[in-house]
């Protein structure tokens, strides 16, 4: 696994945003999982820090881009292979008030959180390491938290594979609990709505053919279908695996159809509905021959409706779509097979990661012709947000009692 060599941040480029990138894509090829949330708090913290020693740049990596203690020895080796061959500033400038740095604080491979504390100019008050946050809480303390509770908030796209598997627990304890309708199928009920003719005359034979009670029944109540469309093309290729965890975890869980689509649709249900959610994606990888290409959804819609969706896996169902809403098609095929479906559908559900970014306003291309016909549009982007998508799923349409 490659993890930097010192030519990737030569002396003559001490440039913050090359220092990023290149800082950045060391950690994510060493398996961190480094997003674009921590490359700014990173970023942040340089300029912030200022920082006069490599010493000190080490630790503003450290307290930005790891979250998980068990990730600081990796970091460590990225850091060594980056700065591996930098030379301190303060060091080429002559700078004669630079703070000292201790044989610990310089770097030394494996040397872990409880040897390592920079000293502020002028104080003898260690800095914050990299086991300690800003707010003063001690980063180790997280390790005895569960991994629901550490990654809750992390959205999936920054989760490493070891991390996502660490979450299918929390994912299979979740009950997708759709509204409920009422079946052809009848049961006995005290209050029910018709009288039970034939019961009622049964038992009128254990009163001598006088019936002294009328017995009634009700229509059974059984949860609506879920069907799930999942986008698996390029511009979803970050949640592909996290979602896909998802998609295992729902179908283990409730009655559901599961499709995956970028520019055709395929059925998964099959392949996601037995045995261990990693040979389950394993299966699901092996049959999507379109993953991480492009997105039409127009036309995958229209299959769907065409087919599958036609022979009842959409009339009367609760339709999840997964996707961020890049269509390569034509919005006006998008906004039309919509309408098709929402009228089919029970409900519209879409669920769009990128509704979470605060300046996000769907306002053209393919969400802004689908959004007119959802009932709802979640982000699902983390674990915490997934309550969200439960809730939505499980919303009755107003007036409607079963």
């Amino acid at each position: 696994m490659r993890t930097g060599c010192p030519g990737w941040w030569p002396v003559t480029e001490p440039d913050l945003a090359r220092l990023v990138a290149r800082l950045t894509a060391a950690c994510r090829a060493a398996g961190l999982p480094v997003g674009p949330d921590r490359a700014a708090r990173f970023a942040a913290a340089v300029v912030a820090v200022d920082p006069a020693t490599t010493a000190r740049l080490r630790y503003c990596a450290r307290a930005t881009l790891i979250a998980d203690p068990e990730h600081l020895a990796v970091l460590d080796r990225v850091l060594d292979g980056v700065f591996g061959g930098l030379v301190d500033p303060a060091v080429s400038r002559g700078d004669t008030h630079a703070p000292p740095v201790e044989p610990e604080a310089a770097g030394t491979p494996g040397a872990g959180p409880e040897h390592s504390a920079v000293r502020a100019p002028g104080s003898g008050a260690p800095r914050a390491a990299a086991g300690t946050a800003e707010g003063g809480t001690d980063v180790p303390s997280a390790a005895v938290a569960s991994a629901a509770e550490r990654l809750s908030e992390q959205p999936f796209d920054e989760l490493s594979e070891a991390e996502l598997r660490d979450l299918v627990a929390a994912m299979s304890a979740f009950h997708l609990v759709t509204p409920r309708r009422r079946s052809r199928r009848v049961q006995p009920h005290r209050h029910g709505r018709h009288i039970d003719l034939r019961a009622t005359l049964r038992a009128a034979r254990r009163t001598g053919g006088d019936p002294v009670r009328t017995l009634r029944r009700s229509r059974r109540l059984r949860p609506r279908r879920l069907t799930v469309l999942c986008d698996v093309s390029g511009s979803m290729e970050p949640w592909a695996r996290a979602l896909l965890q998802l998609l295992w975890c729902a179908r283990a869980g409730s009655r559901a159809e599961v499709f995956a689509f970028a520019t055709r649709l395929t059925r998964l249900t099959a392949e996601l509905g037995h045995g261990t959610p990693g040979a389950a994606l394993d299966r699901a990888a092996r049959t999507v021959r379109d993953r991480s290409g492009g997105t039409r959804i127009g036309d995958a819609l229209a299959a769907f409706l065409d087919g599958p969706g036609a022979r009842g896996a959409a009339r009367g169902a609760v339709v999840l779509i997964i996707s961020d809403g890049w269509e390569t098609g034509g919005p006006d095929r998008l906004g039309r097979q919509m309408a098709r479906l929402s009228r089919l559908a029970y409900r519209v559900v879409w669920c769009n990661p990128r509704t979470r970014l605060s300046g996000y306003r769907p306002l053209v291309g393919g969400m802004a012709a689908a959004r007119p016909y959802c009932d709802d549009v979640v982000s699902a982007h983390s674990l915490a947000a997934l309550d969200g998508l439960l809730a939505a799923l499980a919303t009755p349409r107003p007036g409607d009692r079963g």
